[in-house]
């Protein structure tokens, strides 16, 4: 067949609602040539897969609708097959599901979901979320800090060392009569304002 008689095909495949993992579309084009020459024939397959969604939340209850939503997964098993909550980005919860209108249907109801995203999160995007953030990033010695647990919950502090391993920060109270080193978690501490020094390692 001559190149300037190629006629350019298209077609449009409608797949149903509600598709399962490992469900298969096979796809078979058979074109007969005009002048009687060989028929050229195409296959075309595609097997279903599960993709990432992201869900909206109210923030402070992603927690609580995933909680919800694996309730849910765990009386309905081929819909949602993983959930995550990343601390790092607020008022999302990411799923892994079979489709956008199996997991849309399991939202509802949730109390404090707001919907889901439209389109697929791809692993790359939901990655780093994935690695846990050191606690004690852009803390410097001689920054001055507020301890939110622990103790000594609410005092004001002076950072004197940090410990990027162990992900601790030393501090000394302001208003203690006896500077004494007390040593607590990264995610213990909020800082208030950062002073001259280094940062620990």
């Amino acid at each position: 067949m001559e190149e300037s008689s190629l006629v350019p095909l298209s077609f449009e495949i409608t797949a149903p609602v509600g598709v399962r993992y490992g469900d298969r579309v096979e796809i078979r084009l058979l074109a007969k040539a005009l002048d009687g020459g060989n028929p050229a024939k195409l296959t075309l397959a595609c097997v279903a897969r599960q993709a990432v969604l992201a869900i909206k939340s109210s923030r402070g209850y992603e927690r609580e609708v995933a909680d919800t939503l694996l309730a849910r997964a765990e009386e309905k098993t081929d819909v949602i097959f993983a959930l995550l909550v990343p601390a790092a980005l607020r008022g999302y919860v990411f799923a892994e599901g079979m489709s956008f209108e199996g997991v849309h249907e399991m939202l509802k109801g949730i109390r404090k979901a707001r919907g889901l995203v439209a389109g697929e999160t791809t692993l790359k995007e939901v990655e780093p979320l994935l690695v846990p953030k050191i606690t004690v990033e852009g803390f410097v010695e001689g920054a001055i800090v507020e301890l939110i647990a622990g103790p000594f919950k609410g005092e004001k502090a002076r950072v004197k060392r940090i410990d990027q391993d162990k992900e601790e920060i030393t501090v000394e109270l302001i208003e203690a009569v006896v500077p004494i080193p007390v040593t607590v978690r990264g995610d213990h501490v909020r800082m208030l304002e950062k002073g001259g020094g280094k940062s620990g390692g």
